[in-house]
């Protein structure tokens, strides 16, 4: 009998896989980051995505008995994850953002912007104004730049009924993706995909929001990726020496995009002190989420409207 065989005979229930694929994951030196920052939730993502159950509850399903298919699929997917060193969502097709499901391969990253938490509190909590409030003006135009796999532009969709969505991306093969979860929420009316460089493919159009989750991974922390990050597409993350090229041209691009009561909320990672210290005039607001400080700014219309040259701009320090 070869071990995998002996594995799907001996391990019959959910706790015994559970079990097992920690162990493994442990050994194995996995890294993680990906929607889990430990093994035991790594593993229990796994295997209850794979079985189709509710990502939100592992108990009710710790002592649940498994068909010998089922076994082997488990069996097939821990081996993988740690034989290959792909991301668990990239192995069962699906990440969850707050409950959300989203399907997803490697032709875009894995969802997991704070920007997203920001719009997940918006629906969950039915907040008034998306955060800061430094406009309580109508959002009736949304745009979101570098939308990869589309997640961003459908929460913003559910989070703003009233608005329409444009999404752009440079990469055909993201757009390809995010056409399946735009059409998996129905929202093919409310949301446009557009392929191009930046606000290349945009017009004259003018938005109330501007969202944006960009590259701006340093090219050094690109370098020393450990596999599970480099299973992603790389232009989804290299941002040159300091992590803000691409940053920089949506900063220095937008202001002609937004509506004069618009905002930008823009995703920079551990670029902020980066960014700050490239516009030290720009007001930046520091936006925290419950897994983030100071890695998402927002600025209102008028001040990158006013702002003619970057190094003339300046910022408050991120809150932490």
């Amino acid at each position: 009998m070869s071990e995998s065989s002996g594995r799907v005979a001996e391990l019959i229930t959910i706790r015994d896989w559970l079990r097992y694929a920690v162990s493994r994951f442990n050994a194995a030196q996995l890294a993680y980051g990906h929607g889990t920052e430990r093994a035991l939730d790594e593993a229990a993502f796994l295997i209850l995505t794979a079985l189709d159950l509710d990502n939100a509850e592992l108990d009710p399903w710790l002592d649940a008995r498994l068909t010998t298919p089922e076994r082997k699929r488990l069996d097939q997917l821990v081996e993988a994850r740690v034989t290959t060193r792909k991301p668990a969502p990239y192995l069962v097709g699906a990440a969850y953002v707050r409950g959300r499901r989203f399907r997803v391969d490697e032709r875009a990253i894995v969802p997991r912007s704070f920007i997203a938490e920001l719009l997940c509190d918006r629906l969950d909590e039915g907040q008034e104004h998306f955060p800061p409030p430094l406009s309580e003006a109508p959002i009736t135009r949304i745009l979101d730049m570098c939308t990869g796999g589309g997640s961003l532009a459908v929460l913003a969709a559910l989070a703003f009924p009233e608005a329409s969505v444009d999404a752009v991306d440079v990469s055909a093969e993201a757009l390809a993706l995010a056409r399946d979860n735009v059409a998996a929420y129905g929202l093919e009316d409310r949301i446009r995909l557009l392929e191009g460089d930046l606000f290349a493919p945009l017009g004259d159009a003018t938005y109330d929001l501007i969202i944006s989750n960009p590259p701006y991974v340093t090219d050094a922390a690109v370098a020393a990726f450990p596999p599970e990050f480099r299973a992603e597409p790389e232009l989804a993350h290299r941002a040159g020496p300091d992590g803000l090229d691409i940053v920089r041209r949506i900063l220095d691009e937008c202001g002609r995009h937004l509506a004069p009561a618009g905002q930008i909320v823009i995703e920079v990672g551990q670029a902020g002190p980066a960014l700050i210290e490239r516009y030290p005039d720009l007001p930046f607001v520091w936006l925290e989420t419950a897994t983030s400080a100071g890695e998402v700014a927002a600025l209102p219309a008028a001040a990158v409207q006013s702002a003619t040259r970057p190094h003339k701009i300046t910022s408050r320090r991120p809150r932490r």
